[in-house]
This record gives C-alpha cells, structure tokens and sequence, in this order.
C-alpha cells in the first residue's frame, strides 16, 4: 500500500516561486501555475485555429469557385526560378509583399502584375496566397469571369444570397487574388461588379492582388484611373511582366 501514498512537498517554480507539489505514485505535480498558463495556452490556440478553419471554410463555400485552381496549387515563392533581372524584381516584389502583409493590413496596399502571358505572373499570385495563409490569414483566389458570375448568381430563383451579400463575400478575405482581368471587354455591368469588390476592398484596407494579360496602357483603359489609382494607394505596386513566357521555355 506504500506505493500509493500520497505526499507533499515544498517545491519552488522560478517564475511564480514556492508551491506545494504532490506525489502520487512516483510522479510529482508540477507547478500549478505554469501548469494552468500552459493549458489556457493550449485553449486559445485550439480556439483560434478552430475559427481561423471556420472562416476560411466559409469563404470558400459561398464563392465556390474562389479555391486556387489545381493547375497552380503546387506553386510557391520558393520554387519560382528566375531568369532575369526582370522576374528577379518581380520575386522580390511579392516576398517583399508577402512578408510584410500585416503592415499591407494598414494601409491596404495591393499589386497589380500586368503583361506577357505565360511570365510568371499567376505563380507569384498564387506564392503569395501561401504565404499569407501560412500568417493565419484568409487568402482567396479568383477568376474575374467566377467573381462576377458569383455576384450575378444571386439573382438566380433561390439564390441564398443578395447582391451586396456576393459583393461582401469578395471584399472580406484578408487577401483576393482577381485573376483574368481584362480577359474580355466585359459589360459595363461587370465592370461595375468589379469596381464595387476593389473600391470595397480599398475602403476595408484590404489587400487586393490583380492578375491581368494586359499591357499597362490597356489595362488602366480597362479598369478605368478610379480603380488604378486605389490600387497603387498605400504604396501598391504595378509590375509589368515584360519577359519572355516561361512556357515556351519549358
């Protein structure tokens, strides 16, 4: 019966001093303190990772359409391999985005990767989209052609979601990615849908990264000064992609 016995003892914790510690069959409490500290720890973490889960979750399933595309899962910031100075400023553009997004949180700063098809440009994206995640931030990729559509599909018999609801969805993440902008003309109506999704986002101080194929000038004909210049507020970026496609190359 001996070895059931139940003892106390003086022990001392440096960092919250003298406790009294049990020992029960050969093991010895630890510090109560530090024993609670940990625990309360452990809760918060479960907690926000749970809600963090949660809210990503969520996005996606309302967007449907907003994951990023399999084709391009795989791509990081680690494994895009320039071969120039030009992708080299390009790289260096969006690590320096992605590892300072928090200060992007403040000022709402956003990118705008223009140009050549086939020269990196949805790899960057699609990089810094990680990168964010990895922060415990929501990042969500999208086509412009499946933003819209989400936004008209509350029109539909049904739909679950009104028009500023779509919208919201859109202006909500941490991080969008608009890809495809300017893919074609695109309705005034469209426009506008787009238009509404960036100036919400600016006004939330929302990062907003724009993919387009579009040469600078055609571009901001596209989009219009209004939205160019929300974009390149707070210190956004446009880079052109000016090099040669990294397709034809392969």
């Amino acid at each position: 019966m001996a070895r059931f016995k139940t003892e106390q003892s003086a022990q001392r914790c440096e960092q919250h001093g003298e406790y009294t510690a049990i020992t029960y069959m050969g093991h010895t409490s630890g510090c109560p303190a530090c024993i609670k500290q940990q625990q309360e720890r452990e809760a918060s973490e479960a907690h926000a990772k749970w809600m963090l889960e949660l809210r990503q979750r969520r996005v996606n399933e309302l967007l449907g359409r907003a994951a990023i595309p399999p084709r391009f899962a795989d791509r990081t910031l680690e494994n895009f391999v320039p071969h120039a100075e030009g992708p080299k400023r390009a790289l260096a553009v969006a690590k320096s985005f992605a590892d300072g997004f928090d200060e992007c949180l403040k000022t709402g700063q956003s990118i705008v990767f223009c140009g050549g098809v086939g020269a990196g440009k949805t790899h960057l994206a699609v990089g810094v989209c990680h990168e964010v995640i990895k922060q415990n931030r929501v990042a969500v990729f999208t086509s412009v052609i499946g933003a819209v559509r989400s936004i008209k599909d509350t029109y539909r018999k049904g739909s679950e979601l009104t028009e500023a609801e779509a919208i919201q969805n859109l202006v909500e993440p941490d991080l969008l990615v608009l890809d495809e902008v300017g893919v074609q003309f695109g309705s005034e109506t469209e426009k506008m849908y787009l238009f509404e999704v960036i100036n919400g986002r600016y006004q939330a101080l929302k990062p907003t990264i724009v993919i387009s194929n579009l040469a600078k000038d055609p571009l901001t004909e596209y989009l219009g000064e209004r939205v160019i210049d929300r974009l390149r507020e707070g210190g956004g970026r446009m880079v052109v992609f000016d090099w040669p496609s990294y397709r034809r190359q392969a």
